[in-house]
């Protein structure tokens, strides 16, 4: 009797049930459920407000693609992540892949931080950006209302700055246009007393 074909990781990944996202990071599958209403919120505005000027070059430079949740196969089928944003300079990606595997190397990404994510990204996801080479990351928090961004100096994570609530702020590699942190921040629900 011939044994039972165990599938690999990747396959394992391909067939999640809908409600959950898979990355293979380090040789391990891990999953997550769908994100939280202001995560989600998060996203979506920052797609609408750097899409415009960076990835439609409305009222900016444009030259970039600007995706939210690509997979990102540093390795094919063996280092998969799924960055709740990234983007790629068109002269470094002029085409997008025929499938769903990104496989160039993005020049920024941004992680939205949640309680059950926020470890994993910034203990495992962004030391994998490091050593592949991306040159920009975001960290967003939504419920401190916060943005961390970092740009790869000599494989090493250097702060370019840290920023709150309703700052205005022009961070690399996105300088060339401002953006108003408070539009990113879902209304806080009132609490009862």
């Amino acid at each position: 009797m011939q044994p039972a074909l165990q599938p690999t990781l990747y396959e394992s990944l391909e067939v999640l049930s809908e409600g959950l996202i898979g990355e293979i990071l380090n040789g391990q599958l891990h999953t997550q459920p769908r994100p939280s209403g202001p995560h989600t919120n998060v996203g979506s505005v920052l797609g609408i407000e750097l899409g415009g000027p960076f990835h439609r070059g409305r009222g900016g430079p444009g030259g970039w693609w600007i995706f939210d949740e690509p997979e990102i196969h540093f390795e094919r089928n063996l280092e998969v992540v799924v960055p709740d944003l990234a983007g790629w300079r068109r002269e470094r990606m002029p085409y997008l892949p025929e499938d769903q595997r990104f496989e160039v190397v993005p020049d920024w990404i941004c992680e939205i931080l949640s309680p059950s994510t926020a470890s994993k990204d910034r203990e495992i996801k962004l030391p994998l950006y490091a050593h592949y080479g991306v040159q920009y990351a975001w960290l967003i928090d939504p419920a401190k209302r916060t943005l961390e961004a970092y740009r790869l100096d000599a494989k090493a994570w250097i702060e370019v700055g840290r920023f709150a609530d309703a700052d205005q702020v022009a961070v690399p590699p996105f300088e060339a246009v401002s953006l108003d942190l408070e539009v990113l921040w879902a209304p806080r629900r009132p609490t009862l007393v």
